[in-house]
């Protein structure tokens, strides 16, 4: 009997599989939906054509092949996979009737996938940017041989490895739950979305999902602030006045690419617990995923010295063959 149950339960979760959920979405009025769709469209060009922009800029100039800005190529990349499996999906849902906003469940688990990835690799990436920064400034006579190629293309692996590990691991401990529910009170999949279809415990998926955002938080804010905690200490005692103007920058640049994503994501995290303030977390969320890979090609591609030089070169050579 026990296994009749056992086979039955897995039956039903294996046809879940191919089931059909329905998305709350975002609350939108018949009369704003084409405004907030033009918005979206416009946010999701720019933030595509400017990451690419960037990405294509520093594959194309060699005195851009510097470990800093290869580095930095990680992040456009990241904030481009992020935004083409979130913005695209939100704007076909504003204008789809909330009765029909379906999406299938390997669907929602690849979207959550995706957006965990995204959100963890934002971390993981701005953590060895800092490590770059504190190599180069504390230690510039060391810096061209530890920072070669190969530890470049490690350090960008390791980023990368590790946020597909431990999110694959987050979001197989929900595909394992059976399932008793079809309807996601929510604009996007996460892992919280998942499980939640479920009607077993989910103590494990909590004590894993809660370990792994403190150790990432609290990894993230401790590695970074000590490494420009060591930057300051450095500049301070240094006389150069040039070498910690430049310092001072390139750093400031970087923390103000980290409190952006830092900010908008504890918010969002904060929101999480009070499930009377959806709407308000929904907006969060979308200024988290939205914000920072609108802003990071400005404030840190743009701000940067040689980057700028780059594309200036780039527009005066496209005006001199149009001539």
């Amino acid at each position: 009997m026990a296994l009749y149950v056992s086979s039955r339960s897995q039956m039903d979760n294996l046809t879940f599989r191919y089931s059909i959920l329905l998305m709350e979405g975002l609350q939108v009025t018949n009369q704003s939906k084409h405004l907030a769709f033009s918005l979206f469209l416009i946010v999701y060009m720019f933030i595509i054509v400017s990451n690419i922009g960037i990405l294509i800029q520093i594959s194309l100039e060699k005195s851009l092949h510097q470990p800093m800005h290869i580095l930095f190529c990680n992040l456009p990349l990241n904030d481009v996979l992020g935004t083409a499996i979130l913005l695209p999906y939100w704007m076909r849902t504003i204008l789809t009737d909330p009765s029909e906003r379906y999406i299938t469940y390997v669907e929602c688990v690849m979207q959550a996938y995706i957006g965990h990835v995204y959100g963890t690799t934002c971390h993981t990436i701005l953590m060895i940017m800092a490590f770059d920064r504190y190599l180069a400034i504390c230690n510039p006579l060391r810096y061209p041989t530890i920072m070669t190629n190969n530890m470049v293309a490690k350090l960008s692996a390791g980023a990368w490895g590790i946020a597909l590990v431990l999110v694959g691991i987050l979001i197989s401990l929900s595909v394992r739950l059976s399932h008793c529910r079809s309807f996601i009170p929510n604009h996007f999949c996460d892992n919280a979305s998942l499980f939640k279809l479920s009607c077993e415990s989910i103590v494990i998926n909590n004590v894993y999902g809660l370990t792994f955002t403190v150790v990432l938080l609290t990894t993230s804010l401790g590695s970074v602030a000590l490494t420009y905690l060591r930057i300051a200490i450095v500049c301070f005692k240094s006389k150069n006045k040039a070498t910690n103007s430049k310092a001072i920058k390139t750093c400031s640049t970087h923390l103000t690419v980290y409190v952006i994503m830092m900010v908008s994501g504890f918010v969002t995290i904060f929101l999480h617990r009070f499930p009377d303030l959806s709407e308000q977390r929904k907006l969060s969320s979308i200024m988290f995923h939205v914000i920072p890979p609108c802003l990071n090609p400005i404030i840190y591609g743009l701000q940067s010295k040689e980057i700028r030089r780059g594309l200036f070169k780039i527009i005066y050579k496209r005006k001199v063959n149009t001539m």
